[in-house]
């Protein structure tokens, strides 16, 4: 019982810390959503332009609230896959938490999240060129309402009489982004709860036995960790690389995929479940190729 109720108070801690993200940025699509067709498109192209660069370099930032942003931002299709890729890889998670309370040297946390930052970078424009060149991209259209669709949050209602009633109007999105905030948090707090449980029976013992002297399958699982939409498990990857048990490339791996919620946002707000599937898949083959030529070039930080 006692176990039980320490995973519950994590989760819950970790889903109120995404809360404030996950309101400001469906308050700010349904801003959208209730602006001009014009105003939204061209939103949309000057966000495709950098965003890579812009996402790898939030998502550096010591938190996982940006994730959370990208995925639902990439579900109404206000960013492009090349931006969400790229935060996801470069979210640091729990890693700076874990380097400073081990008092680690800066310059060797600084190296990780920079080497993150660039896969990220370069990966999210790899993505979004091969998308363009295949024509794969987009209508360039944002598509806000699907998530209203799917969330059955009648965002779009409007009383009889009311149609230009701009108090009326604010008070739509508000309420249509507290809704979609509510729905989200929920899943969140379900999932990490029953992911972090699986993280405490496990142990980071058991994990450190899986990867100990066989860098190939250490790298293949490391970055089957990082996919657990947890805190723990970028502790956990941190942790064993600090303590000498994960080599650097099988610890870039696990923290390439360590996008905090960012997936699971995802899978919970995109219409496209198979398309959700992909780019899950994707990161993960990303995060694994990294890390397998990390330890081919012999790479340290």
């Amino acid at each position: 019982m006692d176990l039980l109720i320490h995973v519950l108070e994590h989760s819950v801690e970790d889903t109120l810390r995404l809360v404030p993200f996950l309101f400001v940025t469906y308050l700010a699509m349904e801003a959208l959503e209730h602006a001009s067709a014009d105003r939204v498109q061209r939103v949309v192209e000057r966000s495709g332009k950098a965003g890579p660069v812009v996402g790898a370099l939030l998502g550096a930032v010591p938190q996982c609230g940006f994730s959370a942003m990208a995925a639902t931002l990439y579900a109404g299709r206000v960013v492009t896959a090349g931006t969400l890729v790229a935060v996801i890889l470069s979210t640091s998670d729990e890693m700076v938490p874990v380097f400073l309370a081990h008092q680690e040297p800066v310059g060797r946390m600084l190296a990780i999240m920079a080497a993150k930052v660039l896969v990220g970078i370069v990966i999210g424009f790899a993505v979004d060129v091969a998308l363009r060149l295949l024509r794969r991209a987009g209508d360039g259209h944002a598509h806000i309402h699907e998530l209203c669709e799917r969330a059955h949050c009648h965002c779009d209602d409007e009383p009889e009489g009311h149609g230009h009633d701009h108090g009326h109007g604010r008070w739509a999105v508000v309420r249509s982004a507290a809704v979609h905030t509510v729905q989200v948090s929920a899943w969140i707090l379900v999932i990490t709860f029953v992911f972090g449980l699986a993280m405490e029976l496990v142990g980071t013992e058991s994990l450190a036995a899986a990867v100990a002297n066989h860098p190939v399958r250490a790298t293949f699982l490391s970055a089957l960790v990082g996919l657990i939409p947890n805190c723990a498990a970028s502790v956990a990857i941190t942790e064993l690389y600090l303590e000498g048990a994960l080599a650097a490339g099988p610890m870039l791996a696990g923290l390439l995929a360590s996008g905090g919620v960012g997936l699971l946002v995802l899978w919970r707000t995109n219409v496209d479940a198979r398309q959700s599937a992909v780019i899950t898949l994707f990161v993960y083959g990303i995060a694994v190729v990294a890390g397998l030529l990390a330890g081919v070039l012999g790479v340290s930080f």
